[in-house]
């Protein structure tokens, strides 16, 4: 099989920004946005990367993705702020959010925001390293209101959606970063799964009959299957209870969700930044995520198995690597942008 193609992450960036201002979005915001797309590429989260370009210029063109404006302020109590999104774009949302949290946390050493209706905010791993470059700890959850895809456990009816939680925790040497789901798989890999006409690594998936399967056709028939929790039939009912979390943070505290059976992609979204030094202090806080580091690192492992890998180390180097050799883009990927060069009288980035 032959090996994916390469680009430039320069080209693909100027690129991805040019298509998405030809949609209507200000230079700034379609900035952030493709910014975040790429940054998602560049650490391998692929299904959240510039797979979800063209998903985004659809919502720019059908008007369910805001193009101008600012969110509309609910609540400001100085260390909680909670903003109508209004669907903007999510990435601009959340780095805007990132930016007022942090200049606040000079005055408040917990700064949390929420919103509500916000669009679609892309890889939550890409955010993150916004705090820990400042030696401040970083939560971020997000969910959409109006997908129900994921079964509760015991349930064969999908209620809430995958529902990721990812947070950045500073250390000594590069950062602890973790993105994962609350279920046992998200709708991007199986959607991706289906298109390349595969199976899931594990049987993620519920049919409606209470099977556990591996085959994401299935989540598109009807009756759909339905995803379970993380744990899956064993211990779904821990991934049960942390999806449950991320709903009370997310749509719950930003005051607006299921309840209000929205019909629209969007997303609600918690944000929490803290800052160590009003706690137990910043060097020790240091020393014991470095301690934790470092004695995962010493861990005996299995014969012929590789050292501990930490939460993030994987992205980093690949990243690194991506940056240097280009970015590869899988074939329906780079179809999908052919199509949207031509469509917006664009010029496709030549492979490397």
């Amino acid at each position: 099989m032959n090996e994916p193609d390469r680009y430039s992450a320069k080209d693909l960036l100027s690129f991805t920004t040019s298509a998405l201002i030809k949609k209507g979005l200000n230079t700034s915001m379609a900035s952030r946005v493709a910014h975040t797309l790429l940054e998602s590429d560049l650490m391998g989260h692929t299904t959240h990367g510039l797979a979800l370009l063209s998903p985004y210029l659809k919502s720019l063109e059908q008007g369910k993705m805001t193009t101008s404006g600012s969110p509309e302020l609910i609540r400001d109590t100085g260390a909680a702020i909670t903003w109508n999104g209004r669907l903007l774009p999510g990435a601009w949302l959340v780095h805007e959010a990132i930016d007022l949290a942090l200049e606040r946390v000079a005055q408040h050493p917990v700064v949390t925001v929420a919103i509500q209706k916000s669009h679609h905010i892309g890889c939550l791993a890409t955010y993150p390293e916004r705090a820990t470059e400042k030696g401040l700890m970083m939560i971020l959850a997000c969910s959409d209101p109006a997908y129900n895809r994921v079964a509760p456990y015991g349930g064969l009816t999908g209620v809430y959606s995958p529902n990721p939680i990812a947070a950045g925790i500073p250390t000594m040497g590069d950062p602890i970063i973790f993105d994962v789901s609350t279920s046992a798989t998200a709708g991007g890999k199986i959607s991706e799964a289906h298109k390349k006409g595969e199976q899931l690594p594990h049987p993620w998936l519920l049919d409606h009959k209470g099977k556990p399967i591996a085959n994401p056709s299935e989540f598109y028939q009807d009756p759909p299957a339905t995803i379970l929790p993380l744990g899956g039939m064993d211990s779904g009912y821990k991934g049960f209870a942390l999806g449950l979390l991320v709903e009370a943070l997310t749509g719950a505290l930003a005051g607006f969700g299921r309840a209000d059976q929205p019909n629209d992609w969007m997303s609600s979204v918690f944000l929490q930044i803290i800052d160590p030094a009003a706690f137990g202090g910043k060097e020790a806080f240091l020393r014991e995520n470095q301690y934790l580091v470092d004695q995962s690192k010493k861990a005996e492992v299995a014969a012929g198995e590789p050292p501990v890998r930490m939460p993030g180390e994987r992205a980093f180097k690949l990243r690194e690597q991506q940056r240097k050799e280009g970015i590869h883009l899988s074939t329906p990927i780079i179809e999908a942008l052919k199509q949207i060069a031509v469509e917006n009288g664009l010029e496709m980035p030549a492979a490397l």
